[in-house]
C-alpha cells in the first residue's frame, strides 16, 4: 500500500529531485487515495478531500510533518459520501466539493459536522459530476462531467453554471472536452480558458497520444478541439493526471502517472 503523504518540491526541482518538506503520519488524517488537491494563495493553505473518511481536510500551506489539519469538514450533516475532487473559491471563501450527482458547497471556514451552504442538483444538471473549477473573476462554475469514469461513451463535457446557482439549474454553457479526461481540471479565468489532459483515443489508461489541452468557455461549442495541446502523437505524456498554472512564471505544470512524474512546460502563448 502506498503511503500516504504530501510532498513538497522545489518549483525548479528536475529530475530525481529530493522534496523540501513532507507532510505525512497519523494525526494528518490523510488516505492513501487523494485524486483532488488545491492550494489557497490568499489564505496559504491547501485542501485535500479524504474519501475513506468522508471528509474534507485544509492544512496551514506551510504545515510539514505529522502535522494535523486546521479544520475537518466530516459528520452526517455534511452530506460527503467519497468526496474524491475538491476545489476553493479564496475569493468569496467557499469549498466546493463533486459528488458524482451533486456539488456541495461549504463555508471556506467551515469545522466539524456542518451542513453546505448550497447544493447544485436535480434532473436539469445530471450525473457524473467529477472534477471542477471555480471562476471568480466571471463568477462562474466549471464541472466536467463524464470525463473520469461514468459516462465514458460520450467523453467529457464541461458544464458551466453561474457560481451561486442552487438546487436543479441547467448549465449556462456546455463544451465537448477530451475524449477521456485524465484528472483534476484548471482553468485561467483572465481568458476563460480549461486546461485539461487527455488519455488516449482507444480509452487505454495509458499512450503515447494523450496530451494536455486547452479549451475555451466563451461559449458553448460541440466540436470538442481544443486551442492548443502539448503532446499527443509526439509521446510526451503517457498517463496524465492533474494540471494546474504558474501564472507568474507563464507555465503550465502537470502529472502523469505512468511516467511518475511532474512536467512543466513553458507556454507565455496562453498568457
Amino acid at each position: 500500500m502506498a503511503h500516504p503523504q504530501i510532498a513538497v518540491f522545489a518549483r525548479l526541482a528536475d529530475k530525481n529531485a529530493q522534496p523540501v518538506r513532507k507532510v505525512e503520519g497519523q494525526r494528518t488524517l490523510l488516505g492513501r487515495t487523494m485524486h483532488g488537491f488545491t492550494y489557497d494563495e490568499i489564505h496559504d493553505e491547501f485542501t485535500v478531500p479524504q474519501q475513506f473518511a468522508q471528509a474534507i481536510l485544509t492544512f496551514a500551506g506551510g504545515a510539514e510533518g505529522e502535522t494535523p489539519p486546521l479544520r475537518v469538514i466530516q459528520g452526517s450533516r455534511t452530506r460527503l459520501e467519497a468526496p474524491d475532487r475538491v476545489a476553493v473559491d479564496a475569493v468569496n471563501n467557499e469549498i466546493f466539493v463533486p459528488e458524482g450527482d451533486k456539488v456541495l458547497v461549504f463555508d471556506r471556514m467551515g469545522n466539524g459536522n456542518v451542513a453546505p451552504k448550497r447544493a447544485i442538483e436535480g434532473p436539469d444538471v445530471g450525473r457524473g459530476l467529477d472534477a471542477l473549477a471555480i471562476d471568480p473573476v466571471n463568477d462562474l462554475l466549471i464541472v466536467a462531467v463524464g470525463g473520469g469514469g461514468g459516462d465514458l461513451g460520450r467523453g467529457t463535457r464541461f458544464f458551466v453554471f453561474d457560481r451561486t446557482a442552487n438546487g436543479n439549474v441547467k448549465p449556462k454553457i456546455i463544451i465537448k472536452g477530451p475524449n477521456a479526461m485524465g484528472g483534476p481540471f484548471t482553468i485561467y479565468p483572465q481568458r476563460k480558458f480549461i486546461l485539461a489532459t487527455n488519455r488516449p483515443a482507444s480509452e487505454s489508461l495509458a499512450g503515447d497520444d494523450s496530451y494536455l489541452g486547452v479549451w475555451s468557455y466563451e461559449k458553448s461549442s460541440d466540436d470538442g478541439k481544443p486551442l492548443w495541446t502539448i503532446g499527443g502523437p509526439k509521446g510526451i505524456f503517457q498517463m496524465p493526471r492533474g494540471v494546474t498554472l504558474d501564472v507568474k512564471n507563464k507555465s503550465i505544470i502537470a502529472s502523469d502517472k505512468r511516467l511518475n512524474s511532474v512536467l512543466t512546460f513553458r507556454v507565455p502563448e496562453v498568457f
